[in-house]
């Protein structure tokens, strides 16, 4: 028999061995049955059933087994209005909307075919670095995670592409395994994951919150994997040999290399010399023009950053001249008589209480009319407000001074550019350009889907709707591009529409929101926007054939969309029947009877977490284990978004960590045969225990993951 189903049976054979020891059989009462019905789950998904439904299964029987025990005679039907209410509320859940949007933007991303130029481009751009190869897979793995969230398909597209040419480069096998099968990992942690998702839906913890506290653990593990690499690289070469000439070369186009020969090898002097200077049949002004805007585009984005951040900070104060305002609830004069002159007590007495009266209800005397004023009070009209003198007038107006800080980061950042375009070649601006037509889309799309979500502009399904929409524009764009030139001049006059609205549409928004204009975005254009990108999308599907993506786009999200309902649905009466049983009670009594510290209940919780991360997937742990661990985090004093980040970093563990491992296996699957499981066991070793490190970091710093969210959402 082979070692995997082996060890499989040997942990089904131990369970159940514990269950028949430990059950106290003669005092059998139903919390000890939720127990065993929390054991059993195990067990089943180990054997190979469909968790869904082994969940939904499981939950009914033990749920009429629980309303049985309390009256017999309306167990069905109570079970019965159990699961129809825990399905629809789950169905009804507007967390969830945001997981089919997010799949749909990751399996468009993912079939767009840019993760190669992606790639290419990274790893020229970071050519001289110690194993840029390493470096390179590690940080297109991160990116196309983030834009994915889905392991298999990363871990599977970066075995293809960057396996082999690391292989081909002599990188060590353990190494290049290792690098691949953990950098695929990151997209189950960096925003916007499908994991948070759950975990904010399972445990009642904001998703927003969630992505800003987990947005600086990502990239500290992810930095704590590029620096490892670095070093490995650099203190043993051979692990990693440093690229040849040949391979750090950038091809230029014909154009640059002629304006190279002609005026030198910096790039900005000799486009402007092209573009400015003596006409040159051979060299096209054109593109000299369109390489000078690409080069200036770092400065114009610098620019437009600087110039809203002066306009927030020196907006003018707003003053209001409150002096002829009178505050409520104070006392005012009292209309009385010619020679009264009190005035009413603020608020409101009790009449007195006569002294010696008789018991009983008595008649009251009659009210005196009060004397008429001789003559009529008249109500004298409040002076009117002073019209503030011209001076006052012009302060106001006046902006406030930028702070010291403001002009600092200016400086730094002109002398930065400056040197940049002082040392900017053409091979550094054709690397630019590479990376502008590859790694910039994506970047912003996802910067753009966390901005809006992180700074509170749109919710988390609002977000994941416009990423979806930016998915479809990046797919059609790349498909485009592989099509032939003469093609292509049909694609440009819908895509000049669509990307004009769209570009207008954004700068007029972010100009209102930084009271620059009065106005807010008029309605005719958010119309004309969609009817363009309607009209393109028909035009892109008629030229670019993205029919057949879309087909298999939307039935891959269907599919995983409607494993993750169902998931929820069987979770959420399983949970409702170990209720009922008392299991959570037993558990709660267990732990609390141990007297531990907030440091050994976590180490307690991340360790069960870790050993069900062999037999069980993240997203049965999450919604299974994680109804049973929040109850218990208010006794400790711990946050549950602290909790859910340390989860979240713990479960990178459960794709790297033999025997289960998916991650190791879906490498294995494409890898060539010279690669064994054992050595890409191996090689996620030492990136497991950067995920230790990085645990205990965010316990010792927890402001690294709860400082975001306690600035943007106090």
């Amino acid at each position: 028999m082979k070692k995997g189903p082996l060890i499989g049976f040997g942990m089904m054979g131990l369970i159940l061995l514990a269950i028949a020891l430990l059950t106290p059989w003669n005092t059998l009462n139903t919390g000890h049955i939720g127990i065993i019905m929390l054991c059993l789950i195990v067990v089943a998904m180990m054997m190979g059933f469909p968790s869904a439904f082994t969940l939904m299964g499981m939950g009914v029987l033990f749920s009429w087994i629980a309303y049985r025990s309390v009256d017999p005679g309306i167990a069905v039907q109570q079970t019965l209005d159990l699961a129809v209410q825990r399905s629809y509320g789950v169905m009804t859940s507007d967390v969830l909307i945001a997981v089919p949007l997010f799949l749909f933007m990751g399996y468009l991303v993912e079939r767009a075919n840019l993760i190669k130029k992606l790639f290419h481009a990274i790893h020229i751009a970071t050519a001289r670095i110690p194993g840029s190869l390493a470096v390179a897979t590690l940080v297109t793995c991160a990116i196309f995670a983030t834009a994915t969230g889905i392991v298999g398909a990363v871990v599977t597209l970066m075995g293809l592409l960057a396996l082999p040419a690391m292989l081909r480069a002599g990188y060590d096998t353990k190494l290049s395994a290792g690098v691949i099968a953990a950098g695929g990992t990151l997209g189950i942690l960096i925003p916007p994951s499908i994991l948070l998702i759950v975990y904010g839906a399972t445990a009642g913890v904001s998703v927003v919150q969630l992505y800003a506290g987990a947005l600086f653990p990502g990239l500290m593990l992810a930095g704590l994997y590029v620096v490892y690499v670095i070093l490995v690289a650099w203190l043993k070469p051979q692990w990693a040999p440093p690229l040849s000439t040949q391979d750090r070369s950038v091809p230029l186009p014909s154009h640059m290399e002629q304006i190279s020969a002609r005026h030198g090898a910096l790039a900005i002097p000799g486009l402007v010399r092209t573009l400015f200077g003596q006409r040159d049949a051979t060299v096209s002004r054109a593109a000299a023009g369109r390489d000078l805007l690409m080069a200036s585009l770092p400065a114009l984005v610098f620019a437009l950053i600087m110039g809203l951040t002066w306009n927030t900070l020196t907006k003018p104060t707003e003053t209001f001249d409150t002096s002829g305002l009178v505050e409520m609830g104070t006392s005012v004069e009292a209309f009385s008589s010619e020679g009264e002159s009190e005035a009413t007590a603020p608020g409101i007495s009790e009449p007195p209480v006569e002294e010696n009266t008789a018991p009983g209800i008595e008649e009251p005397p009659a009210l005196e009319e009060p004397p008429m004023p001789e003559e009529p009070v008249t109500l004298e009209e409040p002076p009117a407000l002073a019209e503030p003198d011209a001076a006052s007038a012009d302060t106001s107006t006046e902006r406030e001074p930028a702070p010291a800080a403001f002009w600092k980061t200016v400086g730094v950042g002109a002398a930065v550019l400056g040197v940049g375009y002082l040392l900017l070649t053409f091979p550094r601006l054709e690397v630019f350009h590479m990376l502008l037509t590859s790694f910039f889309p994506l970047a912003v799309m996802i910067l753009g889907v966390l901005g809006s979500i992180v700074f509170g502009l749109a919710t988390p399904s609002e977000a994941a709707a416009v990423g979806a929409l930016g998915g479809f524009v990046l797919a059609a764009f790349y498909m485009a591009n592989e099509k032939p030139r003469e093609q292509r001049r049909r694609w440009w006059p819908s895509w000049i529409v669509l990307w004009g609205i769209f570009l207008a549409s954004i700068i007029w928004f972010v100009l209102y929101r930084a009271e620059v204009l009065a106005t807010p975005l008029p309605p005719i254009l958010g119309q004309a926007s969609m009817l363009a990108f309607l009209v393109w999308a028909l035009l892109a599907s008629w030229q670019v054939k993205l029919i057949p993506m879309l087909r298999e786009s939307v039935f891959l999200t269907a599919k995983t969309s409607a494993m993750v309902c169902w998931l929820f649905v069987g979770a959420s009466i399983y949970s409702a029947a170990f209720s009922l049983l008392g299991g959570q009670h037993v558990v709660e009594q267990w732990v609390l009877s141990l007297n531990m510290t907030p440091l050994e209940f976590l180490l307690l919780t991340q360790l069960i977490i870790f050993l069900l991360g062999w037999p069980l997937e993240w997203t049965e742990i999450i919604v299974i284990f994680m109804p049973i661990f929040i109850p218990l985090l208010a006794h400790f004093n711990i946050d549950p978004l602290f909790f859910g980040l340390l989860v979240a970093l713990n479960l990178q563990m459960s794709f790297l960590s033999p025997p289960m491992a998916p991650a190791a296996f879906y490498l294995k699957g494409i890898a060539p045969p010279s690669v064994s499981l054992g050595q890409i066991f191996l090689g996620s070793m030492p990136f497991l225990g950067l995920v230790i490190v990085s645990m205990a970091i965010l316990y010792i710093w927890p402001q690294i993951g709860l400082w975001l969210p306690g600035v943007l959402y106090k």
